[in-house]
């Protein structure tokens, strides 16, 4: 038997990690003094509103130790766990993961994949392994099939305000200042395990996802059939719902899933951010 775990930042839906039996390993988020389980007892609009009134990013750490072992001792009986984290140039997840296991004496047992994304980039190599345990693969194939498909994974959001991005250090006051006079949005791509910034584009928001699609359509259809997210930290339904319309049209994908980002992906890029993920050809 073989067990598929991700930490909280992957944000699959309730409903994908129901039809797979996922379980989640919950990362940290930091509200001054108040801790909160990532997932559990604060929502992302909830984090919004405390780190406007207090001009700040809150603080967002790896799971602790005692969560990852609790998790772990409930699947003694699996032949081997796959635990999928976010890139570790983001986070020690991953190595938090590892230790748990081998104080638990089941280091043989775990894998950790760094996923070397985040957010639904982690969720196509879950989905992935999911239907590879479904077919009856071994745990080293699936491995080896992740491993290869890890460089392959097109995770890019458009940003709508450059607010929570300086708030959390990742652009000057000055960028932030100019981005909400000139309309700029920001694109972010995940490469190599980093957030890097890509082009810039300028005007209403729905005008510039267009334009954001309008550039991943060639990648988009050489695509991997199986599957594309939509995430998004809050965008109005019209957005969403256009951005799915336009993925429809292309008649490629055979599931596109809509997901909102969690509250730790949601703490560092703020509201109103959105992304199309996917597994380019290899």
């Amino acid at each position: 038997m073989i067990k598929i775990l991700s930490d909280s930042t992957s944000d699959l839906s309730k409903d994908l990690l129901e039809e797979y039996g996922i379980d989640i390993i919950p990362l940290h988020i930091l509200l001054g003094n108040e801790e909160y389980e990532d997932g559990e007892g604060i929502t992302p609009d909830e984090i919004y509103a405390w780190s406007d009134k207090n001009d700040t990013t809150p603080k967002t750490s790896a799971p602790s130790m005692e969560k990852v072992a609790d998790i772990l001792s409930r699947y003694r009986e699996y032949d081997d766990i796959i635990i999928f984290v976010i890139s570790e140039e983001m986070s020690s997840s991953g190595n938090i993961c590892r230790l748990a296991a081998e104080e638990l004496g089941m280091e043989d047992k775990v894998h950790v994949v760094d996923s070397r994304s985040l957010s639904t980039g982690i969720g196509l190599l879950i989905l992935k392994a999911c239907s590879m345990v479904r077919e009856g693969k071994s745990c080293d194939e699936i491995l080896s099939a992740v491993s290869r498909a890890i460089p392959y994974v097109r995770a890019s959001f458009v940003v709508d305000t450059l607010v929570y991005l300086h708030r959390g250090g990742r652009c000057s006051g000055l960028a932030a200042m100019a981005g909400a006079v000139l309309k700029l949005h920001p694109r972010i791509n995940v490469k190599e395990g980093r957030m890097l910034p890509g082009k810039k584009y300028r005007g209403h928001l729905l005008r510039v996802i267009k334009e954001y699609e309008n550039d991943l359509k060639e990648e988009l259809l050489k695509a991997e059939k199986d599957h594309v997210f939509i995430t998004h930290s809050g965008c109005d339904d019209g957005t969403v719902m256009e951005v799915r319309s336009y993925l429809e049209s292309l008649g490629h994908f055979e599931s596109i899933h809509i997901t909102r980002a969690g509250g730790v992906i949601s703490s560092h890029c703020g509201p109103g951010t959105l992304g199309i993920l996917f597994i380019s050809e290899h």
